[in-house]
């Protein structure tokens, strides 16, 4: 039963009169760390030809009544006392954060055949204690008691809120280390939203907040990508004429939810070459896993839809056949959704081996695991157009630091967007826009550009994607490492 701790009705106040949930807590109340739950502690690890030097811990956290989060904590792997707490979010909505822990930054990979583990050199619980957290309910291993998995933004931060309380109730030792909310892509949303919340609860030492490739205006993401499309050469000189001459006006672009007939129909070209022609929306100059793919195909009894993408998503013609499609009766029970020219193929045959659900302490009533859920993101409501009433209230606080980083090779959340975000918050300019340096191999290279503002900075990723340390595990832990540590970038 996932319910909140309550003391027992009529509890006299002293130790004596203490019913036994009050006892329990006690320690805490005395402010006494106590060790991390051991029946949550993986003792061992399939795939991996030696076990890990440090802790980590797998099981689920309570975020509301019925509502089980699965997550996956790993301990720096030096001083976890003193380092600090990151907690990492993937985005869709309805993707697992599982992708980040085992493809992107997590202390093990995995390896094409899906049953091999080999350790990553660039992970990112080198420097802090890393929480992984399945939300919302409905994805990977999460899952509600009634099943219903319709949700929105507004319920999804709260519910990440009460999952991250649950934690540090599992995990007192936690309680006072700085800490970071991080995420990618519709992270975009659930980590600003989820920083509303835990900036209002002084028990918790929020420092703050990095976004990668995130979604943070439909509205500057959508009128970004056109500009982005043509400047890398994807749209041609006609089609790019007819879109400032149809949805300009005024040295000024509304490519969003232009009302015109020509702009509207230049736009599904436009759509029809960035999303549905065989491009790979993650990365543009990486190949697309399975080939070009059509709209739909079918494999094995699934049903696989090629659409993760958050752009576009308000546009009449891009949204009518999606909601044609979840009316099909094929839609109901077996839909596989997974984002266009990925292949989850090795992630998804080793999370769902029985041995390494058994390892990781997954309840029986936990889904088969999948890299996104198609029936969390057909039900849930987007309430969100923009953040920008959650960054300016962080950057009001004057205390926290934001840092927004894009690989530059991304069009599902292009870097041209995000950086006009962060402008369009109006913050004072500490340091001009400029390269940023590291060390591959004895030698510096470019690792792309920073501006930086008062408590936020912007930064792209030279050659990375939407899943920025999966192509560029070294550059990404060097900006990770910095942002940490409060390093000049």
């Amino acid at each position: 039963m996932c319910l909140p701790v309550l003391p027992p009705a009529g509890a006299a106040p002293g130790a004596a009169g203490m019913g036994p949930v009050l006892l329990l807590a006690l320690p805490l109340m005395l402010g006494l760390s106590r060790a991390a739950p051991p029946d949550h502690e993986v003792t061992f690890l399939p795939g991996l030809r030696k076990q890990p030097s440090f802790r980590h811990f797998s099981g689920y956290l309570c975020a509301g009544p019925g509502k089980h989060l699965h997550y996956w904590f790993v301990e720096a792997q030096s001083n976890p006392q003193s380092s600090p707490l990151v907690l990492w979010l993937n985005g869709g909505p309805g993707c697992s954060s599982m992708e980040g822990f085992l493809k992107e930054h997590g202390p093990f990979l995995v390896q094409p055949d899906g049953v091999t583990l080999k350790y990553n050199d660039y992970a990112w619980n080198k420097i802090a204690n890393v929480l992984y957290l399945e939300s919302p309910a409905g994805v990977g291993f999460s899952y509600s008691d009634d099943k219903n998995y319709a949700t929105n933004d507004t319920e999804v931060a709260h519910n990440n809120y009460l999952a991250l309380k649950d934690f540090l109730r599992l995990f007192p030792e936690y309680c006072k280390n700085d800490l970071y909310l991080t995420g990618e892509s519709y992270g975009g949303i659930y980590i600003p939203t989820l920083a509303e919340w835990v900036m209002q609860d002084p028990s918790l030492n929020l420092k703050g907040i990095a976004v990668g490739n995130g979604l943070s205006s439909y509205e500057i993401n959508d009128n970004s990508l056109v500009y982005f499309a043509y400047y890398h050469g994807l749209l041609g000189t006609e089609l790019w004429k007819d879109l400032q001459t149809f949805c300009c006006s005024q040295e000024k672009c509304n490519f969003h939810d232009n009302s015109n007939l020509n702009c509207t129909l230049k736009m599904e070209e436009m759509i029809q070459i960035v999303e549905e022609s065989g491009l790979n929306i993650y990365n543009l100059y990486a190949p697309c896993d399975g080939g070009v793919p059509g709209g739909l195909r079918y494999e094995s009894d699934y049903l696989i839809t090629h659409d993760l993408g958050n752009s576009f998503i308000r546009m009449p013609m891009r949204f009518s056949w999606r909601q044609n499609l979840f009316r099909m009766p094929v839609a109901r029970n077996k839909v596989r959704m997974d984002p266009p020219c990925t292949n989850s193929t090795d992630i998804s045959v080793y999370l769902n081996a029985p041995e390494v659900r058994k390892a990781l302490h997954i309840s029986a009533e936990a889904p088969e695991w999948q890299v996104c859920s198609f029936e969390v993101n057909r039900g849930y409501k987007r309430l969100y157009m923009q953040m920008n009433d959650q960054y300016l209230k962080l950057l009001g606080a004057t205390k926290y630091r934001i840092l927004v980083y894009n690989g530059d090779v991304d069009m599902a959340c292009n870097f041209l967007g995000d950086e006009w975000f962060v402008d369009s918050l109006c913050q004072k300019v500490q340091v001009a826009r400029r390269p940023w340096l590291y060390t591959e191999r004895g030698e510096n290279q470019i690792g792309g550009f920073v501006k930086e503002f008062t408590n936020i900075a912007f930064l792209t990723i030279k050659g990375a994607g939407h899943m920025v340390p999966t192509d560029r595990p070294l550059a990404a832990f060097t900006m990770f490492s910095r942002f940490i540590r409060n390093e000049p970038y």
